[in-house]
């Protein structure tokens, strides 16, 4: 006999959404719904057939899985307007890249109304945003954030990967708002930072010819949507002011080095580096 259908509902279908949606359509094994507050996109999705109804008030109680992608500011608000439509027995994981916020929003609410909140965030994305990107194998090897209501929780915990099982994470990595929080400010906000300030030099302009690998490495990030990481490190503000000002300190570090022709600080500096690097991949012989 086949096991009976789970049913999922997505909430803002640009890529990290759209990519779910597309990714729990091709597993065959949910009902698929989704929104977006494009009317254009959602008619988009219903005629790719990438989900089989729009998501609305009334399906939210059809839900065993509601995933939000959408900013957080707009997933907080989302959350506060629909929590009365969510059935008791839904598991809700937003997909957003700060947590501390959306968290505290998303348990309070899943307290009131009875329903399951877990914080998410999908360690994935391209270049470009936007649903025309999105992509069913986007999560194929990544790795999932997740930040439960409790700690130990190993029924949560399993049900939760059997209801993401469709979008092929690699890893579920489990851990408290507050660190995710400080661990983004350091792996992915600042580099966005670094990179999107790089690209500013005067000399950048003149770079065809004399770049390669470094150049592409750096400089891969400064192509973002500005209001999504706006807000993102506005939300996320006193960990990414610790990264900045660490980062900071230590490049004027390497400039006094280098003004003041020091061979051998620069090159404590430089060892000092390359060794950190070995250390946090370990690679020390």
């Amino acid at each position: 006999m086949e096991k009976e259908k789970l049913t999922v509902g997505v909430v803002g279908l640009g890529l990290i959404g759209g990519s779910f949606l597309k990714a729990y359509k091709e597993s065959k094994r949910f009902t698929v719904y989704g929104y977006d507050i494009s009317t254009k996109i959602t008619k988009l999705a219903l005629l790719s057939e990438d989900m089989d109804a729009e998501l609305t008030k009334e399906r939210l109680a059809e839900c065993d899985l509601l995933l939000i992608a959408l900013y957080p500011r707009t997933a907080m608000e989302y959350l506060r307007e629909n929590a009365r439509y969510i059935a008791p027995t839904s598991m809700v994981i937003d997909c957003c890249g700060t947590k501390q916020g959306v968290c505290e929003t998303g348990f309070s609410l899943a307290r009131e109304y009875g329903f399951t909140f877990v914080g998410g965030h999908p360690m994935a994305g391209k270049h470009y945003s936007g649903y025309k990107y999105s992509d069913g194998s986007l999560f194929e090897g990544t790795s999932m954030i997740i930040v439960p209501p409790e700690e130990n929780n190993i029924r949560l915990l399993d049900r939760v990967k059997q209801l993401l099982a469709p979008a092929q994470f690699a890893h579920i990595t489990v851990t408290t708002a507050q660190k995710h929080d400080s661990m983004i400010a350091f792996t992915s906000q600042l580099a966005h930072v670094v990179s999107n300030a790089y690209v500013k030099s005067p000399t950048a302009t003149a770079h065809k010819g004399f770049s390669a690998g470094s150049y592409r490495d750096l400089t891969r990030v400064a192509w973002l949507a500005e209001d999504m990481w706006t807000e993102l490190f506005l939300e996320n503000k006193e960990p990414l002011l610790f990264e900045l000002r660490h980062l900071i300190h230590s490049l004027q570090e390497y400039e006094q080095a280098i003004e003041e022709d020091d061979a051998k600080r620069l090159r404590a500096l430089l060892a000092d580096g390359k060794q950190r690097k070995e250390q946090i991949d370990g690679n020390v012989k």
